[in-house]
This record gives structure tokens, C-alpha cells and sequence, in this order.
């Protein structure tokens, strides 16, 4: 018997995604779509066997938990609404768009005794398992995350639409209060920073840099950590790495073994357990906030400098 009923609000690039995996989740229902677009809504939902909704209200009826693959600006009222309404939630990342917001998001889920992850797909990446297994005390972490320029999520710069997936990680991998920030960035074909570098200096002495663009002619997601015993590079698009460490006075270089799977595919099926179980996500809403909080700093500086 299938329990769980999910539903997707907002089914464009990111959320159609959604709507396909929760397809195949032989555990649960998918039970509901909606989105403004109402012919969109309609063919996702005739494709993948779901209820088509043609209000929020009407949604939050037929659902237990649900994806909110929206525009960052409508993440906080779509949020507390369900939220009120008693559904666990998946929101895309950026959590909100304003620190508050994702504060008090965090706050009702915790208060309503619900789930709130929050899709920083990239820790379900294989990648990261393959580094946290290797990983001691990172004394240096270089991040690039470049990409050409998007269809989608213009309406935030690309602090808040790429860099905010490293920050996220890097928070996580770090554990330490940040003690200060550089920033640059400039905005080259919309009104917000389209390419910006941060270096981030910790109190326990690590140092990141991380590198996101927008413009870039080519894809990129690598992750470079230097360690006392070892460097690790990892490419998160296409799945591989390489470890290098110092062995007898030499430099060696080993294949970092990764088997390959759909990060999204995992960050779904691990959501459904959570919501299942009352288990802990593993980007809650309160790390999900702290994430937006560094985003939002790095965002102010660049502005700032402009």
C-alpha cells in the first residue's frame, strides 16, 4: 500500500523534476499538482497520474507533503500556508528570499512538530559522501560553480541562486563561526551580481574561496579541500575525484571511487523518509537560514562595494 500522499507546487524547470521522481517513489502517492500556468499544470499532471489543483486551498486537501519549486519571492506565504495547514515541505533553495522569513518558516515547522527540508540537492550528492569519508580538519576549501546564462531564477543574484549551494556545504563541512568576509561581484546581463567571488575566514583558521558566475561559456561544480594529510578534488556534475596525499616524502594521486546516482532521486526519497518517520532532514530549515544568513552578507558586501 502506497502511504504518503505528495504533491508539487510549481511544476516549471525545477519542479516537473520533482513531479517525475515522486512518480517512480514506489512508498507514496503522488497525489496533487499545482502551478499558475494551469496548461502546464494540466500536462504534468496528466503525464505523471496526478490531481490537477486549481487553488493552493484546494491542493493543501490533497496532499500530506509537498515540493515547493516556486519563485524564491512566493517561497515564505506558500510555506506558511501549507505549514498551517499541517504539510511537511520540501522548499527549494534559496529558502526564502529575507533571513526573517526563513527564520520563522523554521520556527512554525518546529512548532507544528513538521518536516522542513530545504533542497541543497548537493549534499545528496555522491561527491560529498565520497569527502566527508576522507575528510579531517579542512584548512582550505576553493569552490567553483560556474554556469552560461539561465532561463530561470533571475530574479535573485547569483549569490543567492548558485554560490548559496557551496556556502551551504562549506558551513557544514567547516563547523566553526565565520570571522570575516571579502566580497566582489559585479552584475553584467541582469540588475543583480551575475559573477562574484567571497573569501570566507573562519575562527578555527580554515579559509574558503568561492567563485560562482552565471556568464560562464562552460558548465562547472568543483570543490577542492586541502587538508594537513591530504588534498581532495571532487567534481559534483560529473561524479569522479581524485585524492592526493604525501607518502614518504612523495606526492600520490588515487581515483576517488563514487557510484554514480541522481542527487535530486536521493534528496526526494530521503524527504518522503523524513516526512514517514519524523526523522531529521538533513538541510533542516534552521541550516538552510544559516546558509541564506552568509548568502545574504555576501550579498550586502558586494553591493556595498559596487
Amino acid at each position: 500500500m502506497k502511504g504518503l500522499r505528495v504533491g508539487v507546487v510549481g511544476v516549471g524547470h525545477i519542479g516537473k523534476n520533482h513531479a517525475r521522481l515522486y512518480a517512480e517513489i514506489p512508498s507514496v502517492e503522488f497525489a496533487a499538482v499545482y502551478d499558475i500556468d494551469a496548461p502546464r499544470a494540466a500536462a504534468i499532471g496528466k503525464k505523471y497520474g496526478a490531481a490537477v489543483a486549481t487553488s493552493l486551498d484546494q491542493f493543501s486537501e490533497l496532499v500530506d507533503a509537498a515540493s515547493i519549486a516556486t519563485p524564491t519571492t512566493t517561497h515564505y506565504q506558500i510555506g506558511q500556508t501549507l505549514l498551517n495547514r499541517g504539510k511537511h515541505l520540501l522548499i527549494e533553495k534559496p529558502i526564502t528570499e529575507k533571513t526573517k522569513e526563513a527564520s520563522d518558516l523554521a520556527t512554525l515547522a518546529a512548532q507544528n512538530q513538521l518536516i522542513l527540508q530545504v533542497g541543497h540537492v548537493e549534499r545528496f550528492n555522491p561527491v560529498l559522501s565520497a569527502l566527508e569519508a576522507r575528510l579531517t580538519h579542512p584548512r582550505f576549501i576553493e569552490a567553483h560553480r560556474l554556469s552560461p546564462y539561465p532561463e530561470r531564477s533571475t530574479d535573485i543574484g547569483v549569490i543567492l541562486d548558485l554560490m548559496i549551494h557551496d556556502l551551504e556545504i562549506i558551513l557544514h563541512l567547516v563547523r566553526s563561526p565565520v570571522q570575516n568576509i571579502d566580497a566582489v561581484g559585479i552584475p553584467v546581463l541582469s540588475s543583480s551580481e551575475d559573477i562574484a567571488n567571497a573569501r570566507i575566514r573562519f575562527e578555527n583558521g580554515c579559509i574558503a574561496n568561492v567563485t560562482s558566475s552565471r556568464i560562464s561559456p562552460e558548465r562547472m561544480r568543483k570543490i577542492r579541500v586541502f587538508q594537513e594529510d591530504a588534498y581532495l578534488s571532487l567534481d559534483y556534475q560529473n561524479q569522479s575525484g581524485e585524492i592526493y596525499r604525501r607518502i614518504d616524502g612523495r606526492i600520490t594521486r588515487d581515483k576517488v571511487e563514487i557510484e554514480r546516482q541522481e542527487p535530486l532521486k536521493r534528496q526526494l526519497t530521503s524527504f518522503v523518509e523524513c516526512a514517514s518517520t519524523g526523522r531529521e532532514p538533513r538541510v533542516s530549515g534552521f541550516q538552510a537560514t544559516a546558509a541564506l544568513e552568509l548568502a545574504v552578507k555576501i550579498t550586502e558586501l558586494v553591493a556595498s562595494s559596487a
